[in-house]
């Protein structure tokens, strides 16, 4: 498979980049903003994983990957670039603008290049479209996640619009909503959340990206009849 992850050089995205690039029969396109060491890193190690600069607050950036996305050839989108911090203060304080930002150098992007995959898919009448969400849309969300949660919730009614409309050229987009993990975007998340984090997990441990990995290649290897679901990995917290 000829594939795509956005933001695939730190976090989760490398926990994923990795485990694809496993497979020698896959070629990983992955992109990064502020990771290129860790970038070529990931090159050294895996012949088969080739890296694309990519900022998402780079409007000239994001516009050459969506140019490029039909010479990629792809069979699989993994929309998982997230820039900014997840949890930051109560929603009446934060300023009018970062809602209005965060929406266009995260929500816009992943519009953006999945309108290049859709389109490409298409042509060929076979294609996947793997997203990450946040299982914060089904559990309790932490105090201070207002923005992140609702762009998040954005890119689910995505999701489920693209299944619809592209079942029928045997193009399925799926989901995945993993609760907190420690990765660079969440270690500015006060100790004390993460320890109430902890303490209400049923488990009482923090979900590893390499957990989330797993579930991503479940998906990218799936039948096409899985289509328009969300796989949410949260020890089964959100169950009523």
């Amino acid at each position: 498979m000829n594939i795509l992850v956005t933001g695939g050089a730190s976090g989760l995205g490398e926990a994923i980049t990795r485990i694809l690039a496993k497979d020698s029969d896959n070629t990983v396109y992955f992109t990064y903003s502020n990771s290129a060491a860790n970038a070529k890193k990931i090159e050294s190690d895996f012949n088969n994983a080739i890296s694309v600069k990519c900022d998402f607050k780079n409007s000239s950036e994001v516009q050459l990957l969506v140019n490029k996305i039909d010479d990629l050839k792809l069979d699989l989108l993994i929309n998982n670039a997230y820039s900014g911090t997840p949890i930051t203060t109560y929603f009446h304080k934060i300023p009018e603008d970062t809602f209005s930002s965060e929406f266009m150098f995260n929500i816009m992007p992943t519009i953006l290049i999945t309108q290049s995959a859709i389109t490409s898919f298409r042509k060929k009448k076979r294609g996947k479209v793997i997203t990450i969400l946040t299982s914060f849309l089904l559990n309790t969300p932490p105090l201070g996640a207002s923005s992140y949660v609702a762009n998040k919730a954005y890119l689910g009614s995505l999701v489920k619009s693209w299944a619809t409309e592209n079942a029928k050229f045997n193009i399925s987009s799926n989901s995945i909503s993993p609760s907190f993990m420690q990765t660079n975007l969440t270690s500015d998340v006060d100790e004390r959340i993460i320890e109430q984090i902890v303490n209400d997990h049923p488990l009482k441990k923090i979900l590893t990206v390499e957990e989330v990995a797993e579930s991503v290649l479940f998906l990218a290897n799936a039948s096409s009849q899985i289509n328009g679901v969300d796989i949410v990995l949260n020890a089964g917290t959100n169950i009523k």
